[in-house]
């Protein structure tokens, strides 16, 4: 149960999920001092809250224990579907080689490096191919954009459609039985009107949106990936409190393993870097410290080596450590250019 759902005073609700206390669990075990230090409240309505709170949960207590009984599943049962989950492609096959397909449904995969490497531009290029018709090997699906720093374009995701929209016309080589209905949707302006955007100016409205995602997909049930650029933005600049700013991403950590799993969608978390004191000198390392970096499923690391970029698997429980080279172009993520013919094209930065 979320706390929005919780008979408390709205004022009470907000400064609960403000604090970072946005689900019934994240409440049980906290002292009434501690959370009426943490909402500004006085200690009596702590109380309170804290014994609504209990109440609610043994309300639930029985029918949640049996649903999770009845819930019981054999392992063979969970690695046929972890098979048969899809992947997205980044638009490099070195990229997808390496993930095993592409990013992966079901799964929360955090993407960092430093600025220009081409974060963004992966993101939108997912959003992008996540719409490719099943016919074309693609999803057929729907994208959200969360946009926490207003780095979205819709001028380059319209590019970049154009150029996918090009690409599979080349590669096509038999004609399909629906092919006039898919040149109907099969244009940039219906693949930008599948990008589901919202922009988020603060961590408090980032906690909103992504409390809101259930619910949300629950009505687009066409959705095939939440893409969140950066997840990292408003946390390093609003917050002071490190406890309380873990407690609140440890929460959201929650909530996006939670949807991923339930919805079978992927979940691109986009993060920036930032230096790390260690022995005496400092290393470039991925925001939000050593706890987020296990809140995710896969970690992939961007990075530049002379003039090209590469992307490596830092972390995940099936993937092997392994790198590859990829090149943002005009038309989006694409194959790295070759060693051998020590070729070097130019295209415009984004």
């Amino acid at each position: 149960m979320e706390v929005s759902a919780l008979p408390v005073a709205s004022s009470h609700k907000e400064k609960l999920i403000s604090a970072g206390y946005t689900t019934l669990l994240s409440i049980i075990g906290v002292s009434a001092s501690r959370l009426a230090q943490e909402l500004i409240i006085p200690h009596c309505e702590a109380m309170d809250i804290i014994k609504i709170t209990l109440n609610c949960s043994r309300a639930m207590g029985l029918e949640g224990t049996h649903a999770l009984l009845k819930g019981a599943r054999t392992a063979w049962e969970m690695l046929s579907d972890e098979q048969n989950l899809k992947h997205i492609s980044t638009g490099c096959e070195d990229f997808d080689g390496i993930l095993g397909g592409g990013i992966h449904c079901g799964e929360v995969t955090e993407v960092g490096g430093v600025p220009g490497i081409g974060k963004t531009q992966l993101g939108i290029q997912l959003a992008v191919n996540v719409q490719i018709p099943v016919s074309y090997g693609g999803l057929g699906a729907k994208a959200i954009y969360i946009d926490t720093e207003g780095s979205f374009m819709p001028e380059r995701a319209y590019q970049i459609a154009e150029a996918c929209i090009m690409d599979i016309w080349e590669n096509l080589v038999f004609p399909h039985k629906d092919n006039k209905d898919c040149q109907e949707r099969m244009q940039p302006d219906h693949f930008l009107s599948n990008i589901l955007y919202f922009r988020i100016c603060s961590y408090t409205e980032q906690i909103a949106v992504i409390n809101y995602l259930d619910k949300f997909l629950e009505e687009h049930k066409d959705v095939k990936i939440v893409i969140i650029d950066s997840i990292s933005f408003h946390f390093r600049q609003d917050f002071k409190e490190m406890v309380q700013r873990t407690i609140v991403l440890n929460e959201m950590s929650r909530l996006l393993m939670k949807v991923a799993k339930r919805f079978s969608v992927a979940v691109l978390l986009l993060n920036h870097v930032t230096a790390k004191h260690t022995e005496g000198q400092f290393q470039l390392t991925l925001a939000l410290g050593d706890t987020w970096s296990h809140s995710c499923t896969n970690r992939i690391i961007l990075y530049w080596d002379g003039d090209e970029r590469h992307a490596r698997i830092e972390k995940s429980p099936y993937l092997p450590s392994a790198s590859a080279p990829f090149s943002v172009t005009n038309k989006g993520i694409r194959d790295a250019v070759s060693h051998c013919k020590r070729a070097r094209m130019m295209y415009n930065r984004y």
